[in-house]
């Protein structure tokens, strides 16, 4: 095979000429990128069969009905398989080990075409240590594991092998790579409105039309991979090739990703390959007696604060499970692309422990920079754009990281996007600690603009962090009691609601339409869902209160919930008609501090937004670059939007031909306080 392409030095300086002086780090890590992929050419001929591990390791079931089962455990000197098949004998079948530390034994079939092992059974690996102690293992490439918290906490390993007809078999092909993204973050678990745990099932029939209404066309599921702890959120994971079974079986998620795609809606996996939970009995730590055999040992090797293991990237094995976890999602479920969690951890040796970044560029690549992970990094997004074009992948990292979003050929990461995690704090911390008439604007438009020239950034106004527990959603720092008395259209319109709806409203559209070339919700906070997210634990009493969506209370037509709801279905559609998502950058003409006024033009439609808590601006002059006829095409106050109706659609503004705040053109518009309004030709 063809060595790897070197990359052009030039290509990274057109984009940002202050890396000049890091180009020999930029060169460097592209070459250990390179070799590693050389050497999977040269081992494997190439990513395709490399990233494929699924099909040689764990359980293999040929036509025949014959099992093959392998297992990487350099460390033990002797292994059984052990399972209901065989009444969990330790002896009666071993497996032999190859000179990679590989595993095998095959199990013949019990009559032709009939698998030795029973479907959904219980199997396990038995091991002796080089130190002669037994140890007992779920297999680490098990597709499904189960749980039973009456009997214990601990998983328990199960044999995945439907019949034919018993099998889902997918109905519809992949949606093909939207325009723009616009992401719902959703967490199947907590998509019933009931006290337990929802279903695949339920957010299939349930929740997959809620989404498609909206105007959503990605959707970003968390908590797949199993974990065993609920409240983990899905960040501790134990078992990587298992779909979490506390939601169902894995053909009803294949039923969830074929249907949504029958809408054509794209959706994301959210990826941990940051860290691993540190289970023994039921995970990867100590898998085969050792401290070092899919993560590194001793201190680099943990997590101090996510108190968790750490992988060992710059091993060959690790690299082919965890390349190979994401093709199986990818063919196996027919994922169509993955947020990575947890990049910022996994680009630093101190995984940002006790570190703010500044921005300045030696925080980057200088000795704090894990080249070993960055390098995955990069193999990770070149392995499934090579074998998937239309895939997307989604960095989430805080750092501000140069050259994120690039192609790794000209190198960069090869990710297709990065969150704005600024934005979200941004919001929090004025809701927290600034009254409305000490906003800046100008600050608000910094934040919402300052991103890196070239690389795509996904906006949000808040996730699922801001709304767990000790924090609140956007709506509940703005309204916060008076929603549980004052949410009904049958009582007044006080104050606080007043200014809650407005602002949860303008915040959305300014974080849509300025933030970014993606955009994302957390499932719920597009009607403002009230309090919190806290898992049942027993902090809480093992309470499933704030572990749920409540969307009876958006579907009650006589609250207030559904005002915000409409409006955000009208700002998905309305951005699938113009397109600003995909458009280059806003150019914002105006962020006047004592008006509290911001307006900018994108896609040939002009936005703006009067934040002052009082002042209500008759004919106010906004510059616009392109003459004509403009109309009001969305405006917060509607009253489907539980808006005063000072402002409606339609209308006529007619441009003057005078130069205004560096535009060619001017308009004047009423813009009541609180409120915002597009215009389009």
């Amino acid at each position: 095979m063809a060595a790897t392409a070197s990359f052009d030095p030039q290509s990274v300086l057109k984009l940002d000429g202050y890396l000049e002086p890091f180009i020999p780090a930029i060169a460097h890590r592209h070459e250990r990128f390179q070799k590693w992929k050389d050497t999977i050419d040269q081992n494997e001929g190439g990513y395709e069969k490399f990233t494929r591990g699924f099909d040689k390791m764990g359980f293999n079931v040929k036509e025949s009905g014959e099992v093959v089962y392998r297992e990487w455990a350099p460390n033990a000197v002797e292994a059984h398989l052990i399972g209901d098949f065989n009444q969990w004998n330790r002896l009666s079948h071993p497996l032999k080990k190859n000179d990679f530390g590989v595993w095998e034994i095959t199990l013949p079939p019990k009559a032709p075409g009939v698998c030795p092992i029973p479907h959904d059974s219980k199997v396990k690996l038995s091991m002796i240590t080089s130190s002669g102690a037994r140890i007992e293992r779920i297999p680490a490439w098990i597709q499904r594991v189960t749980q039973d918290l009456a009997f214990s906490p601990a998983y328990e390993g199960r044999f995945w092998n439907p019949s034919t007809s018993e099998r889902y078999q997918f109905k519809n092909s992949r949606p093909p790579q939207p325009r723009a993204i616009r992401i719902y973050e959703a967490h199947v678990g907590i998509s019933t409105s009931e006290h337990r745990v929802g279903t695949y099932k339920e957010f299939t029939k349930d929740t997959l039309p809620r989404i498609y209404a909206l105007g959503y066309n990605t959707i970003q599921l968390m908590a797949i991979m199993e974990h065993p702890y609920y409240a983990s959120f899905g960040y501790q994971v134990t078992s990587f090739f298992a779909a979490s079974s506390r939601y169902g079986t894995p053909e009803e998620l294949r039923e969830l990703v074929d249907t949504a795609h029958g809408m054509g809606i794209t959706v994301l996996l959210d990826v941990v390959h940051s860290h691993a939970c540190k289970n023994v009995l039921d995970g990867l730590n100590a898998f085969d007696g050792s401290d070092h055999q899919y993560f590194h040992e001793g201190s680099k090797g943990r997590h101090e604060l996510w108190d968790s293991r750490l992988f060992n990237y710059g091993s060959y094995e690790v690299l082919r499970f965890l390349l190979s976890n994401l093709r199986f999602y990818m063919e196996e479920y027919k994922f169509d692309g993955f947020r990575f969690d947890g990049v910022t951890s996994m680009m630093y040796v101190h995984h940002g422990i006790g570190t703010g970044f500044s921005g300045g560029y030696p925080e980057y690549f200088g000795p704090g920079a894990d080249e070993e992970a960055i390098v995955y990094l990069m193999l990770a997004n070149d392995a499934m754009h090579t074998l998937y074009p239309s895939v997307i992948t989604i960095a989430e990292d805080v750092s501000g990281m140069p050259l994120l979003c690039i192609p790794v050929s000209q190198g960069g990461f090869g990710f297709d996007y990065r969150l704005s995690m600024a934005i979200p704090d941004m919001w929090i911390k004025l809701l927290k600690h600034k009254t409305d008439d000490e906003w800046d604007m100008g600050n608000i438009v910094h934040t919402l603009t300052d991103r890196r020239y070239g690389e795509k950034s996904v906006a949000y106004a808040e996730s699922h962090d801001q709304a767990l527990v000790g924090d609140k959603t956007l709506a509940f720092w703005l309204m916060d009691k008076e929603m549980y008395t004052h949410m009904s259209d049958l009582t007044p319109m006080t104050p606080i609601i007043a200014r809650g709806l407005s602002l949860h409203k303008m915040i959305r559209l300014l974080v849509h339409s300025l933030g970014g070339e993606g955009y994302l919700n957390f499932e719920g906070n597009e009607f403002g869902h009230p309090e919190w997210l806290d898992f049942p634990r027993e902090g809480n009493n093992n309470s499933f209160q704030h572990a749920r969506r409540q969307w009876n209370i958006v579907d009650d037509q006589l609250l207030r919930y559904r005002y915000l709801n409409n409006f955000d279905a009208a700002i998905n559609h309305l951005e699938e008609e113009h397109k600003w998502l995909s458009a280059p950058q806003a150019y914002v003409s105006l962020k006047h501090g004592g008006d509290k006024m911001i307006a900018y033009e994108r896609s040939g439609l002009l936005f703006v937004f009067n934040f002052h808590p009082t002042k209500s601006f008759t004919d106010y002059r906004v510059g616009v670059d392109e003459a004509g006829e403009y109309h009001i095409i969305l405006t917060s106050d509607e009253k489907k939007f539980g808006g005063f109706e000072n402002v409606s659609c339609g209308g006529k503004f007619t441009t003057t031909p005078m130069e205004w705040n560096g535009r060619k053109n001017w308009l004047q518009i009423y813009v009541p306080s609180r409120t915002c309004v597009v215009l389009g030709k």
